[in-house]
């Protein structure tokens, strides 16, 4: 098989991959709501065109923008900081990229694979666009499992929740797991090569892989996780004002996204107490983390649901969650899919 057509078979299996994931990710999507309608909202939902009313669609479009804008930032001054510059204009496809592939892999494993990608085609050397993604993943990681706790200990309407009632234990767990291979993977990545190195061994003997891939791969794999390593340490040496914008807009794009739910409840006319509603949504996002499914879907819809029925009506309940992830997560996908679809057909036209 020559390289070409390895190419090609290997594209075509990932786009089927990638389709399998998206009809999962429809389906789940709908089980979720349909859960969310049956059990939460009492089999009610209603239209309410306050949600559309131009001073919601206004604020909906100025904390999209917010959202967005962020969202690219804090990866832009993550590269900075690590020596390196890319356009705006690159910077703001690759959310929409992310935002896709995230959301059609399960754990949100995708993501970090197309960004590493992205980034790696406009100049980047691998191991610095693994780094800097990883940064950029676990500076929110931290600040959502460090909420995460003071939330389910503080917040009055999480006490005795069928959810989080016996949540203790397994978030000890989860939070020791996640952030120890985070802390394995950014200050001893040295420790990861043995384990890699016997993986590719197996990979070899089970004649999954060819004794050229093998010698390839677990070179390659060596140098870009010394690599890794190395640039991590530059990020923490680089220009500290790239640093600490980096951690700035980190906890701006999660102040945007935790606040979508206050200003369509607020916009339906209720009263809104925005610290429940903002920690209602750091719980959500910290489940969504350990979430099998693509995207978090179903999960994240019924959580939400869960934890927002004793603050919305029935007739309501719905339509907010729908709006939220339409806001949040569709909308993105969608403008994601279609710079894919573009980015593709340039590789196309223009082969290296």
């Amino acid at each position: 098989m020559t390289d070409s057509t390895e190419s090609d078979y290997s594209k075509r299996t990932s786009w089927r991959r990638l389709t399998v994931f998206s009809l999962i990710f429809i389906a789940m999507t709908a089980a979720g709501l349909y859960a969310v309608y049956d059990q939460f909202a009492g089999r009610s939902i209603t239209f309410d065109p306050r949600l559309i009313a131009p001073s919601t669609l206004l604020m909906a479009g100025l904390l999209l923008l917010v959202y967005f804008l962020s969202d690219g930032l804090r990866l832009h001054f993550t590269l900075r900081a690590l020596g390196h510059r890319l356009p705006f204009k690159v910077m703001f496809r690759l959310v929409f990229i992310n935002l896709f592939f995230s959301n059609v892999t399960p754990m949100a494993t995708g993501g970090g694979f197309a960004q590493i990608w992205y980034l790696h085609r406009h100049g980047v050397p691998m191991g610095r666009a693994t780094a800097a993604t990883t940064i950029r993943t676990v500076l929110a990681v931290l600040f959502i499992f460090t909420l995460t706790p003071v939330f389910l200990l503080t917040l009055r309407a999480l006490k005795d929740h069928t959810i989080t009632g016996n949540i203790g234990v397994a978030l000890a767990i989860f939070i020791f797991l996640y952030l120890g291979f985070f802390a394995i993977l950014l200050f001893r990545t040295h420790w990861l090569i043995v384990p890699l190195t016997r993986l590719l061994v197996a990979l070899r003997h089970l004649h999954l892989i060819s004794e050229e891939r093998h010698r390839r791969w677990q070179f390659k794999a060596r140098r870009e996780m010394l690599r890794f390593s190395d640039s991590f340490g530059d990020y923490i040496k680089g220009e500290p004002r790239y640093v600490i914008l980096s951690i700035l807009f980190t906890a701006l794009f999660l102040l945007s996204l935790f606040s979508f739910p206050a200003l369509l409840i607020h916009s339906l006319g209720y009263d809104v107490d925005y610290l429940v509603t903002l920690g209602l949504l750091v719980v959500t996002t910290f489940i969504m983390y350990f979430s099998p499914t693509p995207g978090a879907s179903g999960i994240s819809e019924g959580v939400f649901g869960s934890f927002f029925r004793d603050i919305l009506s029935g007739n309501h309940l719905v339509l907010v969650t729908v709006s939220w992830r339409l806001l949040t997560i569709y909308l993105g996908m969608i403008i994601g899919l279609i710079v894919l679809q573009r980015e593709l057909i340039k590789d196309r036209r223009n082969p290296e």
